[in-house]
């Protein structure tokens, strides 16, 4: 009887890789010096092709391989963002022939996949500071591109944590100079299969569910399968090594962003879709898409990858992207953000725009390039024309709030008819002829109206499933709430009257949860803003959450300061914080909870 083991995947495996068209080897049929990590025949094959009619020289190969196996003198990191970067970007060298002008290499064709070698190694020894064996490695042209390390699902003593620790303790310490040129890693035990940077800590692993963008995600041992047509197909392999892996500008941390498949599959469909109806094309309408995204799934970096590719292509002739958001906090956010990719861009006019004046002064003389961040209320301060181009796009995030309002609103005032238009009307008569593209987590019709068809959408659902969003769960509660009519009407025309002085939605809804908090022992009410007591200054309000095993439920309740002195004064010693939520938790399930609320 066969026994499946760590070697019998590993050949399923290599198998599944020769059937995407990879040449597999097996590791001592390689002939090296064993401290060596790159395939010096499959680069040098792969540079005499490429470069035969610039007339490329063994010495012109020679420096190309020293300039990619140079060290940079740094920490792994440094050395994998240095040597990761000249892979991507490509570099110049001085030619043998001085006479001849210097020749620019890509050591990866990104354009045409046949003129690339695709190799699939097994079980090759590599002596570092250790001997070590890794169980795969994926070589493009001759560098190590993925490094794969199986353990076996039968085996009750190893997980795949096992080869998470190999991979990123072990063969790091060890053979550090593999990692140089190294794209992602993968583990897997044929079941579970993820992959992730080497520099991601465990929890950051994800598995690859779907082949093409339309399937249903898969798991199990067909996500193995997934894993392989789906990742290492080899135009989608280039794909993500060349737009889908982030390296900031400079980083305290050791931070690499591989994709996620669903970020991979709608900045792709997005960016076709953006072409598509692009005003560039004679049809063009102007409408890129709507794409919905669940909370929590990555939608910036879906838009950081996404304008790394309209940036970098030839369709587009180096647009300018706009990026709108309608609150200041996520304004901030992919300001940081962005602010640290200017190389991953291709552009180092990444701005964040104060105001509408300076805004125009960035786009009355350009013609092409930079990025531009800013809120969509900043495009009420005037309405003149800021750009007529057609290679401007905006995207938009939040797209189902105050960036969908375009029609004309009438409102009957003490002083006559008032007529007004939303923020977005400002913005499309500002740039008439950009192309506008929406991110959002809740899409409406005015949203598709706007912005276009949804494009792609990666569901909550979808999003608990892949581990990437935690499940919500919520404790149903009957609360009576006594609610007086006249002070209901006063609230509904203060924020009518707000709304026609120039007040947002987001700021009108902000403002309607500064809503009084009942403690959950006596039942007294306290006026509560950012925490603190608003009219009785004597302290905070006592919030206190436990999580129940049993019932799988957040449980949250509040105390006035009154309570919660009496409660924990009468403590007859001190006790830590945990037992002193233990013994609240009892004297909650004693007290009676106060249930009616009055809004005053």
């Amino acid at each position: 009887m066969t026994h499946f083991n760590e070697h019998a995947l590993e050949m399923a495996i290599m198998e599944l890789f020769e059937q995407e068209g990879y040449i597999y080897t097996d590791g001592e049929q390689v002939h090296k010096e064993q401290s060596d990590v790159l395939l010096r025949d499959d680069l040098a094959m792969y540079l005499r092709g490429r470069y035969a009619d610039d007339d490329i020289t063994p010495l012109d190969i020679e420096t190309i391989t020293a300039k990619l196996s140079a060290d940079s003198g740094g920490s792994l990191y440094d050395n994998n963002v240095y040597t990761y970067r000249l892979i991507t970007e490509g570099f110049a060298i001085h030619r043998e022939d001085l006479t001849k002008p210097d020749l620019y290499v890509q050591p990866i064709d990104f354009d045409n996949i046949d003129n690339n070698i695709f190799r699939i190694v097994n079980q090759l020894e590599i002596k570092g500071y250790e001997r070590r064996i890794p169980d795969g490695i994926i070589y493009i042209n001759g560098l190590p591109m993925v490094v794969l390390e199986f353990k076996s699902a039968v085996k009750e003593e190893t997980t795949i944590m096992d080869a998470y620790t190999q991979l990123t303790v072990r063969y790091r310490r060890d053979i550090p100079e593999l990692f140089k040129y190294n794209a992602f890693v993968v583990i897997s035990d044929g079941v579970n299969n993820k992959y992730g940077s080497l520099f991601t800590p465990y929890e950051f692993f994800y598995s690859w569910q779907k082949i093409e963008a339309d399937d249903k995600a898969t798991d199990g041992v067909s996500s193995l399968l997934t894993m392989v047509h789906g990742l290492f197909r080899k135009e989608r392999l280039l794909s993500v090594i060349k737009d889908f892996i982030f390296l900031p500008d400079s980083s305290t941390k050791e931070q690499k962003i591989v994709c996620r498949y669903p970020q991979f599959f709608a900045t792709h469909k997005l960016f076709d879709n953006i072409y598509r109806h692009s005003k560039l094309n004679a049809d063009g309408d102007g409408k890129g898409g709507t794409y919905f995204g669940a909370t929590g799934c990555g939608k910036s970096f879906t838009m950081l990858f996404l304008t790394r590719m309209l940036m970098r292509s030839k369709e587009f002739a180096n647009p300018t992207i706009i990026l709108i958001t309608d609150r200041v906090d996520l304004d901030a956010q992919l300001s940081e953000q962005f602010g640290k990719a200017k190389i991953f861009i291709g552009d180092d006019c990444v701005v964040a725009v104060e105001s509408r004046s300076k805004l125009r002064e960035h786009l009355s003389n350009r013609t092409s390039g930079g990025v531009f961040l800013t809120t969509i209320h900043k495009f009420t301060e005037d309405t003149q024309l800021l750009s007529e181009r057609v290679n401007i796009i905006c995207i938009s995030d939040e797209a189902h709030r105050s960036q969908t309002n375009l029609s004309l609103q009438v409102k009957q005032t003490d002083k006559g008819v008032r007529r007004s238009y939303g923020f977005a009307k400002y913005l499309h008569d500002s740039l008439p002829n950009a192309t506008y593209v929406g991110f959002t987590g809740t899409p409406i019709d005015s949203t598709i109206d706007v912005f276009g068809k949804v494009v792609d959408a990666y569901t909550m659902t979808e999003s608990v499933a892949d581990d990437i969003t935690r499940r919500i769960v919520y404790e149903g509660r009957a609360a009576k709430v006594l609610l007086d009519n006249d002070k209901l009407q006063d609230i509904e025309l203060y924020y009518s009257q707000c709304a026609e002085e120039g007040a947002n939605e987001y700021q009108i809804e902000e403002s309607s949860k500064l809503i009084k908090v009942v403690c959950n022992c006596c039942g007294k009410e306290m006026k509560v803003e950012n925490g603190y007591l608003k009219e009785e200054c004597f302290g905070a309000v006592h919030e206190f959450g436990y999580f129940s095993k049993r019932d799988g439920i957040r449980h949250r309740f509040d105390l006035c300061e009154a309570c919660y002195e009496k409660w924990t004064g009468s403590f007859l010693v001190p006790v830590d914080e945990e037992e002193m939520l233990y013994r609240i938790k009892a004297l909650l399930r004693r007290a009676k909870i106060a249930t009616e609320r009055r809004i005053v």
